[in-house]
């Protein structure tokens, strides 16, 4: 008969053990005689005395539960995460405003997904963001988060072929003087950069992103307002005029819901018939939400790019490099779409597609 591998003893000395104490021969002396312990004479007195001669077999040493694996740092985890992060902490039933690790810890035990605070840490902090810095937000306080997501959702997943959906936003402004970053230096030497400079200009770009084929539409604005916002929307009705329906996403900054452009709106839907032109259709962002905004990621690659540790001489020339990089983009997603992200553009964190666990608006380029 096959033992367990840690048995101290035979089924046939456990009947013998069980028979001298119950002969009346005191557990010690049993104990000592077998070279066991008084505790393992009073258990197999314990099992035979409830399940008679069976209870004297060997049993498995298998646990009773075998407790699951953490989920470790990695997309699976990054996903769940900034999924849930981007939510109010209300729709998982916390009386909260903001996030606690604690909190999120226990949101995604209930979802399934079983991890360690220091995994949630890690995750947090490698995608560059810290609890402490309020200035940076990750979760949207929009009541009707869920509403509006979904919604455009909806869309992009019954997109037509004669349909366009487009992220928009404006980059800027930002001035035109030398700018720092991370760069390879010759040893013992230290890049210096002036703490009082003289801007040569500033530079606002007003753009589109459209997601089907990964193309931007850009100009440069004097001001971020409602009506550079309404001159983008006639170029893009101008430049997709064969096509039935564009839908527009953006951000909640208070120009894009103004009442001259939803006025303008309305007036082009009026003539669409008439001009041959698409419907305009918009799909706002949740409020506090830039980082579901897709085009935040075009541009935080552009000024990793093009705008970190540049020193342009004059406005034109940073004009000419921004122009230069997004043409650049446009052509290689023109010519091969399937390379998209950071096989080609190393630059760009996240890729051109919506979705709830992005983080479009990289912290360290923006």
């Amino acid at each position: 008969m096959k033992l367990h591998a840690n048995a101290q003893t035979c089924p046939h000395c456990r009947c013998l053990i069980v028979s001298r104490v119950l002969d009346g021969q005191k557990t010690t002396s049993v104990a000592r005689d077998f070279r066991v312990s008084t505790k393992t004479v009073l258990k197999w007195i314990a099992r035979f005395c409830v399940e008679g001669p069976g209870g004297l077999d060997d049993r498995s040493s298998r646990p009773h539960r075998i407790a699951r694996r953490n989920l470790q740092p990695g997309k699976p985890l990054n996903d769940a995460v900034f999924a849930l992060l981007h939510t109010p902490p209300r729709d998982s039933g916390f009386n909260r405003t903001t996030w606690r690790l604690a909190d999120l810890h226990s949101a995604l035990k209930a979802q399934g997904v079983i991890t360690t605070s220091n995994n949630l840490s890690a995750v947090i902090k490698k995608a560059g963001y810290q609890w402490k810095k309020a200035r940076i937000t990750l979760t949207s306080s929009d009541p009707l988060y869920r509403e509006k997501v979904d919604a455009i959702k909806k869309v992009l997943s019954e997109l037509k072929n004669d349909e366009a959906f487009f992220s928009i936003d404006e980059f800027g402004p930002f001035a035109v003087k030398m700018r720092g970053g991370k760069a390879l230096q010759p040893r013992g030497k230290v890049r210096h950069l002036p703490q009082w400079q003289k801007s040569k200009g500033s530079i606002t770009v007003t753009a589109a992103l459209e997601l089907s084929h990964n193309q931007v539409i850009h100009f440069y604005s004097g001001r971020k307002n409602s009506t550079e916002t309404c001159k983008l929307i006639d170029l893009l009705r101008r430049q997709y005029k064969g096509y039935r329906r564009i839908y527009l996403s953006w951000d909640a900054a208070p120009w894009h819901s103004s009442e001259h452009l939803l006025e303008h709106v309305e007036f082009l839907n009026g003539w669409a018939a008439h001009d041959g032109a698409p419907l305009i259709e918009i799909l706002p962002l949740p409020a506090q939400a830039q980082f579901l905004n897709v085009i935040e990621s075009v541009f935080s690659g552009m000024a990793r790019a093009v705008i970190h540790n540049s020193d342009y001489a004059t406005v034109g020339d940073a004009q000419a490099a921004i122009t230069r990089y997004l043409e650049d983009r446009n052509r290689s997603f023109a010519i091969t779409p399937r390379r998209a992200g950071r096989s080609i553009w190393k630059q760009e964190r996240v890729p051109a597609a919506f979705a709830v666990t992005n983080n479009c608006k990289d912290v360290r380029y923006r």
